[in-house]
């Protein structure tokens, strides 16, 4: 059973900037978080944030592969309008997990996946 969670200091952060009237939502509030910038998806060598020192960041929609990533790593999307992530065991970015969305992260088991996909749905 997958478990994905908020980070919920992601919302206190935009919570705060709303109320400045910086942002009208946290949908389109971007937030750096944990050394993950906006409108990226990190991942972190373990369970952890690793004193916000992600392992690899990716921006740009479409596949990339997974090299030699073993063990559990916390994946954090940080992507912005609603776009999300999958984890894909096909290099090619098929046999996909189901999406994560924005402002989420999990603590997966990276071994049997070769491929992280970003796309807007």
């Amino acid at each position: 059973m997958r478990s994905i969670r908020k980070v919920s200091a992601l919302l206190a952060v935009t919570a705060s900037v709303a109320t400045l009237g910086l942002a009208s939502s946290p949908a389109h509030a971007a937030v750096d978080y944990a050394g993950c910038r906006s409108g990226y998806v990190c991942i972190y060598p373990d369970a952890s944030w690793n004193n916000s020192r992600p392992e690899h960041d990716y921006y740009t929609y479409g596949v990339h592969q997974l090299y030699d990533e073993f063990g559990v790593h916390r994946v954090f999307n940080n992507q912005t309008g609603g776009a999300v992530v999958r984890l894909c065991t096909d290099r090619a970015g098929r046999n996909c997990t189901a999406s994560m969305g924005a402002f989420l992260y999990e603590d997966i088991n990276l071994t049997p996946y070769n491929s992280i996909k970003l796309s807007t749905s």
